[in-house]
């Protein structure tokens, strides 16, 4: 096979806070499928996926659980690592942003563009969102909450590091349009340049000084680099960039020809990205593709809405391919797939069970029975043949077409099509009807080399999309490996009278639909009356206890606990440093308390007895690792600690001494 050179492709790396869904999933399935047919074209692929694992909900999680961050991504990315290669995907490498290499490398960039005056220090005053881990401005917002994911914002203040954007915004602009194919779909494109880059960029916060957990700053360590610095630059680091010190890998690979990211963090990918390499004095990536979601019913998958489904599940019913079919296949080119049990089934039964399946198993079946293991001559070639002939052909050229332009799911189409006109041929020549006149016994065996020449093609045009199916249906033509990329297609003829063909095998066995979607209703119906009870359980409690305090009862006795479950909270010393009253609240007050180097926003239940002003200066104890929870629309990320008596007044506890902020409470 011909060495056409180097193919880089990147899939944007998974955040490490949880099990991907199938929504997730997509992204490297699809990545996989481009990899792979690049393979089959002859290109040197380097395929890098991974997993993007500092950040504040990180810390966060991991707090709530009681274990370190560490301990926290190392499981999630094993997580995601693992449903990765349960989809049979061939990356090269799975980087982490917790790798070594790679965070002294943002570190260096971090210095590089900080002494070249690209980066300055300053204060951030603004709108957050914490899952998102980004500063909005007002007039960004939509509906007052984060544009990005829907969920409200908060209003943060700390000391950061800050980027200047406007500085590379022009240059920016001419390259997208001196590059028309560096931001694709077009419509994203023009999303990009008149919503962010025409209305002027403002200076981005590169870094965060109110938590912990990510990479920090060489020269500032109460500084850790802020997510984008830090993720973005895997794509250089995980081959080898480190400035003058880049390795052989890196100056061959780079830069990218695709990074193939989710329409929703393509303005990272597009203006934060190509800006820090402009910086950086790097080339930048051929092309960013911002490809769409997969919908659960017409419906964003999110855990809150209870709508996910998981890849394993689905693999566990039905196989590996068939879910990596209905991914490729339902999503179009530049608007959202949908996914919902009954489509997949149909589609599963339609074009798997009864046209691709169908077709090889009969086949195989005709040919063994007619004429055992052994490939007949082609013979002459009729008007119906060259119709089928010429139609593999094309499929070929129409397959190129598709991929070079990314549309994935109408080159899969196309070899169906093929798949469908090979059925069709059998309705017109009838075999086993030529198997009953022994004068037509010639044809009845140039008829099946067809088919099976035929379903060669398929086999090995379906190898990027569906590659164990692949590699069945060749392994039972008995295809040597080494006639096995898109070469083996420029001419239809490689199978040879003679070549021993093998047993039919069974692809995709047809699913019992009715019943499939019986037991998944139960399953859902199950689902939500356990969500029912604990919902009902809850409130009950929460009745029972407001009661008992009204009628001034002592609260019951709590369970014991061991030394090892008291041992799983966390109390420190905080001093807090401002507070004020949470808007349309009577009861709560919203503090930022400094704990050691970080400052947190605590909302308490104290406004009854305590001004904002009498809080603020006071040394209070607090709980650092309860989860993050929102009172009254507000975020509260810990708890201070407070006595009540009998009569209902509360105080805020205190340390005896004037310990310093951060001290551990034991």
């Amino acid at each position: 096979m011909k060495n056409r050179g180097k193919y880089y492709l990147t899939t944007a790396i998974a955040y490490a806070s949880g099990k991907p869904h199938i929504g997730n999933t997509y992204e490297i399935v699809l990545a996989d499928a481009i990899a792979r047919y690049r393979r089959l074209q002859g290109y040197d692929v380097f395929f890098m996926t991974g997993t993007d694992e500092h950040g504040q909900k990180v810390e966060q999680k991991a707090a709530a659980e009681g274990i370190t961050p560490q301990e926290f991504v190392d499981r999630v990315a094993s997580n995601i690592k693992n449903a990765y290669d349960l989809m049979n995907v061939s990356y090269n490498k799975f980087i982490r942003t917790t790798d070594e290499d790679h965070m002294k490398s943002v570190q260096h960039i971090f210095t590089k563009l900080y002494k070249q005056g690209d980066i300055y220090k300053g204060a951030y005053e603004g709108l957050y969102c914490v899952p998102c881990e980004s500063f909005f401005t007002e007039s960004q917002l939509v509906d007052g909450k984060c544009p990005d994911c829907g969920r409200p914002v908060i209003k943060a203040q700390e000391e950061a590091y800050f980027f200047k954007m406007s500085k590379y915004q022009q240059r920016l602009i001419d390259h997208i349009e001196a590059h028309p194919e560096f931001i694709q779909p077009e419509a994203r494109k023009r999303e990009m340049i008149n919503n962010f880059l025409k209305p002027g960029l403002q200076d981005l916060c590169v870094s965060r000084s109110s938590f912990t957990w990510g990479i920090p700053v060489e020269f500032d360590p109460k500084h850790v680099v802020y997510v984008w610095m830090d993720a973005l630059n895997n794509y250089i680091t995980g081959i080898g960039y480190d400035g003058e010190n880049s390795t052989d890998q890196y100056h061959y690979l780079w830069p990218a020809d695709l990074h193939l990211i989710g329409k929703d963090i393509l303005r990272f990918h597009t203006i934060y990205w190509p800006i820090f390499l402009m910086a950086m004095g790097e080339p930048l990536p051929k092309q960013v593709f911002g490809h769409p979601w997969m919908l659960m019913n017409n419906d964003k998958m999110s855990k809150s809405k209870g709508n996910l489904i998981y890849a394993d599940e689905m693999v566990d019913r039905f196989g590996v391919d068939a879910v990596r079919y209905f991914m490729l296949h339902e999503m179009p080119f530049a608007s959202d797939g949908n996914i919902t049990y009954p489509l997949f089934l149909a589609r599963y039964n339609g074009d798997l069970a009864n046209v691709l399946g169908n077709l090889v198993n009969r086949t195989l079946a005709m040919q063994q029975k007619y004429f055992g293991s052994t490939l007949q001559p082609q013979g002459e070639i009729t008007v119906l043949d060259q119709e089928l002939i010429n139609m593999a052909l094309s499929t070929v050229k129409a397959v190129d077409t598709c991929m070079v332009d990314l549309h994935i799911a109408d080159a899969i189409e196309a070899v169906m099509e093929l798949t469908r006109r090979c059925n069709k041929y059998i309705d017109e020549t009838t075999p086993w009807a030529l198997a009953k006149d022994e004068s037509q016994k010639a044809r009845l065996g140039s008829v099946l080399y067809n088919l099976l020449e035929a379903i060669r093609f398929i086999g090995t045009l379906f190898a990027a999309y569906l590659p164990g199916t692949s590699e069945a249906i060749l392994n039972q033509l008995g295809v040597a490996e080494e006639n096995r990329g898109l070469d083996s297609l420029e001419s239809f003829g490689l199978l040879q009278a003679g070549d021993q063909i093998g047993e039919a095998i069974a692809l995709f066995q047809r699913a019992d639909e009715k019943k499939i979607l019986a037991e998944i209703d139960a399953r859902d119906e199950a689902i939500l009356k356990e969500k029912e009870k604990a919902a009902k359980a809850a409130e009950k409690a929460k009745a029972e206890a407001a009661k008992a305090k009204e009628a001034g009862e002592a609260a019951p006795a709590k369970a014991q606990i061991t030394i090892d479950d008291f041992d799983k909270i966390e109390l420190k010393v905080g001093e807090v440093l401002e507070c004020q009253r949470v808007e349309k609240s009577k009861k709560l007050l919203c503090s930022k308390v400094k704990i050691g180097n970080e400052v947190r926003q605590i909302v308490s239940g104290i406004a009854k007895w305590y001004t904002p002003e009498e809080m603020v200066g006071k040394k209070v104890i607090v709980v650092t690792n309860l989860a993050p929870a929102k009172l009254a629309g507000t975020l509260s990320e810990g708890m201070i600690l407070c006595a009540e008596d009998a009569e209902g007044n509360v105080c805020v506890l205190k340390p005896e001494k004037d310990y310093p902020a951060g001290s551990i409470v034991s």
